[in-house]
């Protein structure tokens, strides 16, 4: 079994501004934590949201079925429940009613005691000229990393 799963949200840093980062619980079944240690999950297109009963989802995550799982098997893109502290979710949904900030899982990843854990952010989106700054700050830094490195040689 894999011990160093950590599945990350690559598009989140590059379309969202992080402000603020919670780490979540998360529910699961059965196969549904064996597919995860596996390394069969992608939260590329995922996002956080509350119900009516104030608790928080993650919707469209992507957890593949279990390859041994039958007819117990789960439904790969259910909604989970995320587990956090009420004065932590009271929080979150102030933030997201009131000034329109959304919330999205950054990574998902295991524990040292074997639970599955989400790093969730509150984000704003970026604007079409930040990418733009985004891809002109990487390639910069990628351009400057290969001149140092070819004064080292």
């Amino acid at each position: 079994m894999q011990q160093n799963i950590n599945i990350k949200n690559k598009r989140a840093r590059f379309d969202y501004e992080i402000l603020d980062t919670y780490t979540a619980g998360i529910v699961l079944g059965g196969t549904e934590i064996k597919s995860i240690r596996l390394g069969k999950a992608n939260l590329s297109q995922s996002f956080c949201e509350f119900n009516d009963n104030g608790e928080l989802f993650v919707v469209n995550m992507q957890v593949d079925e279990y390859s041994h799982g039958s007819y117990y098997n789960h439904k790969p893109k259910a909604e989970r429940k995320l587990l956090l502290n009420k004065r932590e979710l009271k929080k979150l949904r102030k933030e997201v009613t009131t000034s329109g900030l959304t919330i999205i899982p950054l990574n998902l990843f295991i524990n040292d005691r074997g639970l599955a854990k989400v790093n969730i952010g509150l984000a704003k989106g970026k604007k079409l000229y930040d990418k733009r700054d985004t891809i002109k700050d990487r390639d910069t830094k990628r351009n400057l990393d290969r001149v140092k490195k070819s004064f080292n040689n």
